[in-house]
């Protein structure tokens, strides 16, 4: 055994190395992220047709334009594309005080009597959501909301609570049992436009801001890069042997957050929920050989926090189903676990706890010194600049980055969610 003042200083030098790798995470400058996007850059509205979007290839180092209806050109039949099925709810309500003020109410999570969104849109009487409120100060009495449903007036009695970290929460009660929460938002509600389209949204936007396939409802943005596919080219896919897979992420809010601090390590990651099918855990340890595409940043993350619930459960961590910001960075033996005995830990809890649905919740951060375990290809929009997902793109293609977003500043391909998109091999 090696002296004690020997062991102290393998110790002390073990310590140094961990610290440093964490500050080498954590002391990622944002401004390292930051390109010129001038505003006529930005799509305001979406083009014509979705699939007649523009297409920007990245492949072993070659830039190759194209437009979006030709993305099976460049797929193969060894290849999966994973999609985002979750549907965007209208989570923007726009009330006024007895004064006649107007109070904007943004739904973000549903916290009572259930935090999982189905349960909670399928709610009758009475729900509480964590809210962000416009004009919170003009709001100091409970709200009446006034909704014409199928021939009947329904009011539904809005109260907010204390203000929280920016946020709210908001109870509202209604005295109808036939009408779900999902029912009387529906026909209330307004599409939530991100914030930099500054616009109301139109009729247009009730179909556009929305996947062809979505299915489940719970975002509060969309999964943009999914808005590019029409039925055409997905059929086009399957023709050519491309298989197709579908998970859901709920996108949160948060994922329109700009980075506010100088360094990655003071920003603070949303929680968004997630469900995955036990189909799909299987279809990958099937299909170890073949090349896996997410469609958005929204399914990278997923498929990687995957990686990490699989990787907790082998190891036996506490709370596996809740991914953090931070732990797949500060944990080394997580790092460490295959991507084939992450995926098997948890199709055998899966097959111990007798569900076909993985519900799970992550704030994972992926920064461009994480390595990509369950990705191998992503299609995607250009992103704004200093902001997370803008360094997930770093964690795929490194600083080529660059290279890619002045092609595409140059060549005349539009930003954002409305704007063109990217495919990264």
């Amino acid at each position: 055994m090696l002296p004690t003042s020997v062991r102290q200083k393998v110790a002390i030098g073990e310590f140094r190395i961990f610290a440093a790798a964490m500050n080498e995470e954590r002391n990622i400058r944002i401004e390292d992220f930051d390109y010129p996007l001038p505003e006529e850059r930005i799509a305001f509205f979406p083009v014509a047709q979705r699939d007649n979007s523009k297409l920007l290839v990245y492949r072993h180092g070659e830039l190759t334009d194209s437009h979006f209806h030709s993305l099976p050109d460049f797929l193969t039949d060894n290849d999966m594309l994973f999609f985002n099925d979750s549907k965007v709810i209208h989570a923007r309500l726009l009330v006024h005080n007895a004064t006649g003020a107007a109070i904007e109410i943004f739904c973000l999570e549903p916290l009572a009597p259930s935090r999982d969104p189905a349960t909670a849109f399928a709610q009758t009487g009475c729900v509480t959501w964590k809210c962000m409120v416009g004009n919170a100060k003009k709001w100091k009495r409970p709200l009446g909301i006034h909704v014409s449903l199928d021939g009947k007036e329904l009011v539904v009695t809005a109260t907010k609570g204390e203000n929280v970290e920016g946020t709210f929460e908001v109870t509202f009660e209604w005295d109808d049992a036939t009408v779900s929460f999902a029912e009387w938002l529906e026909h209330y509600g307004k599409m939530p436009l991100p914030p930099y389209i500054k616009r109301a949204a139109t009729a247009e936007d009730e179909q556009r801001y929305q996947t062809v396939y979505a299915r489940y409802d719970g975002s509060v943005a969309a999964p943009t890069a999914g808005l590019h596919f029409t039925p055409q080219v997905l059929e086009a896919l399957r023709n050519k042997g491309v298989d197709t897979t579908y998970i859901t992420l709920h996108v949160g809010a948060g994922t329109f957050k700009p980075v506010s601090s100088d360094t990655i390590g003071d920003h603070y990651m949303h929680e968004e929920k997630i469900v995955i099918p036990e189909a799909v855990v299987e279809k990958l340890l099937a299909s170890r050989s073949k090349r896996h595409i997410a469609v958005g940043t929204t399914v990278t993350r997923t498929m990687e926090s995957l990686f990490i619930i699989g990787a907790k459960l082998k190891l036996g961590r506490p709370d596996p189903l809740t991914v953090s910001q931070w732990e797949i960075y500060d944990d080394a033996a997580l790092r460490e676990v295959s991507v084939e005995d992450s995926l098997r830990a948890i199709h055998d809890h899966m097959q111990a706890q007798h569900t076909d649905l993985l519900r799970a919740a992550t704030s994972l951060i992926i920064l461009p010194t994480y390595r990509l375990r369950m990705v191998q290809g992503i299609v995607t929009n250009f992103h704004q600049p200093k902001s997370t997902l803008l360094l997930l793109i770093s964690a795929f293609v490194g600083d080529e980055w660059r290279r890619i977003y002045r092609h595409a500043l140059a060549h005349d391909y539009r930003f954002l969610s409305y704007g063109d998109s990217n495919l990264y091999l």
